[in-house]
């Protein structure tokens, strides 16, 4: 298969993929609530975590992750365009946030931009994992830690990358997560955001 058509057959599976929710599945496959009536009613990792427990807030978040770290590994081992390797990256982010399967709507997309970039380079992986890790472990902020990795991930990419291309992946995927946290942005400002380990009804 020509490489072109291999990227184009990739980018819809990706977006596919990333579209499926987990949080939903993985809510529904253990008998519990679905997410989207309770707490927050975000999809993501976060308020399955609160609303249905450890076990299930796990699954969530390596589902999300897995969905988009394979979409990166497997553009960096099948395609040598750099650019449609950042497309083909990007679209199982771009499906978590609009998923057709719930109406053009979804997560924040954090765990699966995580995965991407794991998949994409390990080690930028890694440090971003570990920036949003230690973040939460001071703050006790989900939202707090996602946007300190993804506020750093322009900064971290020009440091570490040489690719242009990753560079210009690293500042869109930033700027959408920024967007899609802007009511936790108001929360934390007016110091109303709820913290890991907090229930929220």
């Amino acid at each position: 298969m020509e490489e072109a058509l291999l990227s184009v057959v990739m980018a819809i599976l990706g977006y596919l993929l990333g579209a499926v929710p987990f949080g939903i599945v993985v809510s529904k496959a253990l008998g519990l609530s679905d997410p989207r009536t309770s707490g927050s009613k975000n999809v993501g990792f976060t308020n399955v975590l609160r609303v249905s427990g450890t076990k299930a807030g796990v699954l969530t978040l390596l589902g999300d992750m897995g969905k988009g770290w394979f979409m990166g590994w497997a553009a960096m081992q099948w395609l040598t365009d750099e650019r449609m390797i950042m497309v083909v990256a990007f679209m199982p982010i771009l499906g978590h946030l609009f998923s057709p399967f719930l109406g053009f709507k979804g997560g924040k997309g954090v765990a699966t931009a995580l995965g991407s970039v794991l998949g994409l380079s390990p080690s930028m992986g890694l440090l971003l994992l570990l920036i949003w890790l230690g973040a939460v472990a001071i703050w006790r902020y989900s939202s707090g830690g996602a946007l300190a990795a993804f506020g750093l991930f322009p900064v971290v990419a020009i440091v570490n990358e040489q690719r242009h291309e990753f560079l210009v992946f690293a500042i869109v995927v930033s700027a959408l997560i920024w967007i899609k946290h802007k009511e936790n942005i108001l929360r934390l400002w007016k110091g109303t955001e709820s913290k890991i380990g907090e229930k929220k009804a």
